[in-house]
């Protein structure tokens, strides 16, 4: 169980200030007037605190608060291009950022959890005890900004007001971190001390990138503190190691909704858009992936784009499932995003109009952003994060060198774009989600769409989400589990989480139950009965998919039983197909359906082996995961290893919607 305000705050010890009268008399001293007469409107002793004891604790030259103004978030931009932190574009508002070429994606093999003595950690992540983390935040830490401007930013992860929202403070040395916050999360600096007494939590974010040097690197750190909810960072680059506010709290949202909201919120890395169905209907989806995995393309699908990366999900009085969006902007991967697949992004990113923040991609003799797969003319040089790049450029092993990283970046506010529903993505009651997804990579396995027979067997469903590595991670490689595809995000044990899902959806409270279903965009040619890693379907059928989906959720549509879960009928999807203008033949479905029971099989061994090692895993999981191999094996037994459609009709009656 995790115990907040347990152990040392190494924050206030290593800072030194424990009263109010100890943190004005440091504000006096350590900053002008004019950022004093801001900072002395937040009256909240704790945020106070934790902002006097981070300057005293790092000891920069100068202390910016930012306050969101028009003023104040102008000369952060500026300060951002005087640093040399981003440099402008050809196209007015746009920036390039580039991150060290030796730290392009999130530490996780230098992340880790702050515990106490005997406390534990999900056994799928780091830790390190709170006397060592001291220790070494001590050594790397103390006087790390000195020369430098620490800023300090009052923001909030939600809506002001709504119930899951979450109110936190970015402190950071970088003027990009603190641009990014900006565009990326709510400033509520006159609404803070009011949002953090309804929260009754304000979680603290601490950055300093010290010399910003590839030889620092090894020392590069990101610390957790789950008992304070504080995270340090240091010596880091990349916006996944330094906007705290991100990935950092977001792990911090997972411990209060696991232990202290149990069975009331869940907070989840998922997408969260709008659909407009038959009669004009709104259905909101909020949907599971790991990035790399179709998570952003997903969302843009949507009539109504709520968000890309980050859910608050709780249960409203009615008995409806309500969600929230902790951003108000999109730090999206940017490879293979294009007009065709991406109309609405590309908009945003290729004409004037949008503030974006560009990182890790190559730019051109024009100042134009390039990267692989943006459905243009590849150039035949310019420069990127490693330098000079010419076509053909390869590596000390030969390998030939892209123009952009897998992993380069957009930074940009969900106002410019253009299926943005800001009223629903404002309003702090949230929207009502009636479907949830969860997908992985997954090139060989699953159908495209397998709905749960029940909220048990949707829980299982997230709790079975595979992908390969992706360039997120600096440390990972091969296939992974991807549990909810917050797995990288969940502090506690993943047996705890379950039990919260569970609980979640088993809820009395939770009337209006949503359709959980698991989607596939990755199966291969090569993967169902043809040659090649060529993908067997393409980024527009995503529509028929959440098309289908829809209207599932509100019984429109019937759908086939198998072990598994129901998948749809051939009528409703080709329908569905001609809507889009896209022919869907018979053998095309079939492919698409038809169960490989070995495949199957073998996933399913390979997490039940998986989360035995966990201990006390909901014995719900194995009793699911056991009644599928019987049904899978049985059918094995009678039609071979792979099972065509009509094989199942003819075992299974179809079930109603």
């Amino acid at each position: 169980m995790l115990q907040l305000k347990r152990g040392v705050n190494i924050l206030f010890e290593l800072g030194g200030i424990t009263s109010h009268r100890e943190a004005h008399q440091l504000f006096e001293s350590r900053l002008d007037k004019e950022n004093l007469k801001k900072l002395n409107q937040i009256e909240h002793d704790i945020a106070l605190l934790k902002i006097a004891n981070s300057i005293a604790l790092t000891n920069p030259d100068f202390v910016f608060v930012n306050t969101g103004s028009p003023e104040d978030v102008q000369r952060i931009r500026e300060m951002c291009l005087e640093s040399g932190t981003e440099q402008p574009l050809a196209i007015d508002g746009h920036t390039i950022h580039y991150d060290l070429p030796e730290e392009q994606a999130r530490i996780v093999d230098r992340t880790y959890y702050i515990v106490n003595e005997g406390a534990d950690v999900s056994i799928m992540a780091n830790k390190i005890l709170r006397e060592d983390a001291c220790k070494y935040i001590k050594e790397h830490m103390t006087g790390i900004a000195e020369g430098k401007t620490l800023f300090i930013g009052f923001y909030s992860r939600g809506p002001i007001g709504a119930q899951a929202a979450l109110p936190a403070l970015q402190m950071s040395t970088s003027p990009y971190v603190m641009h990014s916050g900006d565009i990326l999360y709510r400033n509520v600096f006159e609404k803070f001390d009011d949002e953090v007494a309804r929260a009754g939590y304000v979680i603290a974010n601490l950055l300093s990138e010290g010399q910003n040097r590839p030889e620092d690197l090894p020392n590069a750190r990101v610390f957790m503190d789950r008992s304070w909810q504080i995270t340090f960072s240091m010596h880091c680059t990349y916006a996944g190691n330094t906007l705290l506010l991100k990935k950092g709290n977001h792990r911090f949202a997972v411990d209060l909704a696991t232990y202290y909201k149990k069975g009331a919120e869940l907070s989840e890395h998922m997408f969260i858009t709008g659909l407009t169905g038959p009669g004009g209907r709104k259905t909101y989806f909020a949907g599971a992936a790991p990035s790399g995995c179709g998570k952003t393309t997903t969302a843009m699908v949507g009539t109504d784009f709520i968000g890309d990366d980050l859910a608050q999900l709780w249960i409203a009085k009615d008995g409806s499932l309500r969600a929230i969006n902790p951003e108000c902007g999109i730090f999206g991967i940017v490879q293979d995003v294009n007009r065709e697949g991406d109309p609405y992004l590309m908009k945003a990113l290729r004409e004037p109009g949008a503030e974006v923040i560009f990182s890790n991609v190559l730019v051109d003799e024009n100042r134009k952003p390039r990267w692989v797969g943006d459905g243009e003319e590849p150039p035949t040089k310019g420069v990127n994060f490693q330098g000079e790049w010419w076509e053909g450029k390869t590596d000390a092993g030969g390998k030939p060198i892209p123009m952009s990283h897998p992993n380069a970046r957009c930074t940009l506010s969900c106002d410019v774009i253009g299926n943005y529903n800001k009223a629903a993505a404002e309003n702090p009651e949230g929207v009502e989600v009636r479907v949830i997804t969860y997908s992985g990579r997954d090139s060989d396995t699953m159908p495209p769409i397998v709905v749960a027979e029940s909220p048990d067997h949707g829980v299982v469903i997230g709790a079975s989400i595979l992908s390969k590595a992706t360039a997120t991670e600096v440390g990972v490689s091969g296939v992974r589990r991807q549990p909810w595809a917050n797995q990288p995000f969940i502090p506690g044990s993943l047996a705890e989480y379950m039990d919260a899902q569970f609980m979640f959806f088993h809820s009395y409270k939770l009337r209006r139950k949503p359709v959980i279903a698991g989607l596939n965009y990755f199966l291969t040619e090569g993967a169902r009965g043809g040659e090649g890693d060529k993908l067997l379907g393409e980024k527009r059928d995503v529509r028929v998919w959440m098309s289908w989906l829809e209207r599932r959720a509100h019984g429109d549509v019937e759908a086939i039983r198998t072990p598994i879960g129901f998948i749809p009928k051939y009528e409703d999807l080709k329908a569905l197909f001609d809507e889009i203008g896209k022919p869907y033949p018979k053998d095309l479905y079939d492919r698409h359906f038809s169960l490989y029971i070995d495949n199957i099989l073998g996933r399913i061994a390979l997490q039940t082996e998986a989360y035995r090692k966990e201990h006390n895993v909901p014995w719900r999981l194995f009793e699911i995961y056991d009644e599928q191999k019987l049904e899978l094996e049985a059918l094995r037994e009678k039609y071979g290893p792979i099972v065509s459609v009509e094989q199942l009709t003819a075992t299974v009656e179809t079930a109603p919607a």
